[in-house]
């Protein structure tokens, strides 16, 4: 029973309230009229006739991809709004492992990573989910989504059935599969698919891992439609007997229309993977597919019949050292920008994608389409002056080590965090040696390296650029190397090598560097907030590299959404109130990083900026994005 007191309401009040409390009795009783409360909860989404049937009904998958994990708490359901507006009637996410498990056993389900109240805010705007749980996701993320301490086993196969593999995805799949279970739509939750792995047929080499994998789903109580994802010329190979193969689409070659006119008649068809974009490399251009050409493809598989998936309708950030990296043919680091030319951008906004796919998916819908979310405005603010400076060689106070090696150590094999290593950031790895000569990297820095002779910089040793000159000097001198892991590859036949710093020897004059001592430079909260700072002189005093720089940011009234630019900084990695909110480099095609308002506060706001090589001293904050020159990626 509920008690309402009403002696203070006004009258309109009491109407309101009136009509309120109808409201929900109605919904109560009634169900929610517009979808998921009234459909026949015995039958899931089913794939046995030439359609989708949901509830036993006919039932067309408008799907579009929005991850969590790249997007703040604070506009999950504005996203989710959008989505809904523009005509889709499901929301697709993955489930990145690596933030879930960092270290092995502890495991993280809150705040930003609530993927449980994700999904239900998901349904209580009337959109079906069908959840990506992996254990692998790719998405252009950091190992595909894998955590990084799985290769403290030298011998480790990623995706396969090696005991140790498939022991720490049971143990992961023990933690996550209940939470999602009470939300699956036979239970009356939202979720209406699993997908089974994803893209494992243009990787996969043990025949019996898909099977391990859609059997620990089914063992641990997951009931709905499973489903399998490849490119249409892999798709055999990575599917598994029990779960619907879909197609993805990554361009509209003519031999995928040939598939698809030959594939069974009665089996429904669907593009799980159709793209509104591509993902960008440092150094590169900035990829975007026109708004014409997408849709117009688009028309053409709807008018088929088929269900689809929009990757991405909202592409968000990749916040912090998450952003993925490609092996072949050769390296290439991905942005900390994954707007992915989306029809929702970066920032939130509509773009021509958006108008054009909501007039399109409208004439799929009985109904008139839910109103266009008023869009949240961004703000110029001031532009904010680094007034104190912590030199790199300062800093290693607040590091964790030094580690002391006879040989050089990868990262993720450092005697660290609980024993499961260093997994993003830097490394740095200190010698003695005497006189000069030539340094050679042998290929086994990953990713790219600053060397210094007592700390004076003397070259960068990169993919391409393995040797370096060493000036000659007296006595013993500290040859310091830090590197920086740029991202591990996110797909591809070179997973189980993307251990990261130093993984082997590298020779001066020839001869194998010994004897090192090692510090972790993560860059994790902690660190950050153990660095101590002191009062410097702003120029001519030139500040030395590496360093760390902090400076404040003064918002007046309610903070918006901002974006970060650096003219005259090199590159580096940008912290906005314990907040990472990603690398810069000035070799673009990024040039602006996205702040998101709910990370700001009315009043001052604190900003540290980790600098390699050079710095103007102040940073601006522009309302509008930078993404750089673009290319076309049809």
């Amino acid at each position: 029973m509920v008690v309402l007191r009403l002696r203070h309401l006004r009258r309109r009040d009491h109407v309101l309230l009136c009509f309120t409390i109808i409201g929900i009795l109605i919904y109560h009783f009634m169900g929610n009229p517009r979808g998921t409360q009234t459909v026949n909860r015995r039958q899931g989404l089913r794939a046995n006739s030439s359609q989708f049937t949901l509830g036993g009904e006919g039932f067309r998958i408008l799907a579009g991809s929005i991850h969590y994990f790249r997007v703040p708490r604070a506009y999950w359901k504005d996203r989710m709004l959008k989505l809904r507006a523009c005509g889709f009637n499901t929301l697709t996410t993955y489930v990145p492992w690596n933030l879930h498990e960092p270290q092995r056993g502890m495991f993280v389900f809150e705040r930003e990573l609530d993927l449980e109240a994700y999904i239900s805010m998901a349904a209580s705007l009337d959109l079906w989910v069908i959840l990506q749980p992996g254990p692998y996701i790719s998405a252009d993320w950091d190992l595909g989504g894998l955590p990084s301490w799985l290769l403290r086993d030298e011998d480790m196969k990623l995706r396969s059935t090696y005991p140790g593999f498939i022991e720490a995805v049971n143990s992961f799949f023990d933690q996550l599969i209940p939470k999602v279970l009470p939300l699956q739509f036979k239970r009356g939750g939202p979720i209406i698919a699993v997908q089974v792995e994803d893209e494992y047929g243009s990787y996969g080499q043990d025949g019996n891992y898909m099977d391990f994998i859609k059997e620990a789903l089914l063992s641990r109580g997951i009931n709905e439609l499973l489903l399998t994802s490849d490119r249409y010329e892999w798709i055999q190979h990575g599917g598994v007997t029990g779960a619907l193969r879909t197609i993805k689409l990554h361009k509209p070659a003519p031999e995928i229309i040939q598939y698809l006119d030959s594939a069974p008649p009665n089996d429904p068809q669907m593009m799980m993977h159709f793209l509104s974009g591509w993902f960008d490399f440092w150094g590169s251009l900035h990829h975007v597919l026109a708004a014409e050409d997408m849709v117009g493809m688009l028309r053409k598989i709807l008018r088929r019949g088929m269900s689809i998936n929009i990757y991405m309708f909202h592409g968000g950030t990749n916040f912090g050292f998450m952003n993925g990296g490609v092996g072949a043919p050769s390296y290439k680091s991905q942005i900390t920008s994954y707007d992915y030319d989306a029809p929702v951008s970066e920032g939130g906004d509509y773009t021509p994608k958006y108008l054009l796919l909501r007039d399109l998916l409208s004439q799929y819908h009985r109904e008139e389409l839910p109103e266009m979310p008023v869009l949240q405005g961004k703000a110029a603010y001031e532009a904010a002056v680094m007034y104190q400076h912590l030199s790199l060689w300062e800093g290693l106070r607040y590091a964790e080590g030094p580690f002391k090696s006879v040989t050089p150590i990868p990262m993720e094999n450092l005697p660290l965090s609980n024993g499961n290593g260093q997994s993003y950031g830097y490394t740095l790895y200190e010698t003695v040696i005497g006189n000069g000569g030539v340094l050679n990297s042998q290929d086994n820095i990953r990713d790219q390296a600053l060397v210094f002779v007592d700390k004076r910089f003397i070259g960068r040793l990169t993919y391409k650029n393995r040797e370096l000159a060493v000036p000659d000097g007296k006595g013993q001198r500290t040859l310091s190397v830090l590197v920086e892991n740029c991202g591990r590859v996110a797909s591809g036949e070179s997973l189980n090598e993307q251990r990261k710093g130093l993984i082997g020897d590298i020779l001066l004059n020839n001869t194998p560097l010994r004897n090192f001592e090692i510090y972790s430079l993560d860059m994790n909260p902690k660190f950050m907030d153990s660095l101590r700072w002191a009062p410097w002189e702003l120029p001519p005093y030139t500040p030395s590299f590496p360093a760390f720089f902090l400076g404040r940011l003064f918002v007046d009234g309610y903070p918006s959404d901002t974006f970060v630019k650096l003219p005259g900084w090199g590159k580096g990695v940008v912290f906005v109130n314990g907040q990472n909110l990603g690398r810069y480099w000035s070799v673009g095609p990024q040039q602006a990083l996205y702040l998101p308002g709910p990370w700001l506060n009315s009043g001052m706001n604190e900003v540290i900026i980790f600098e390699e090589q050079e710095a103007d001293l102040k940073i601006q904050f522009e309302s509008s994005p930078d993404l750089g020159m673009t290319a076309d990626i049809w």
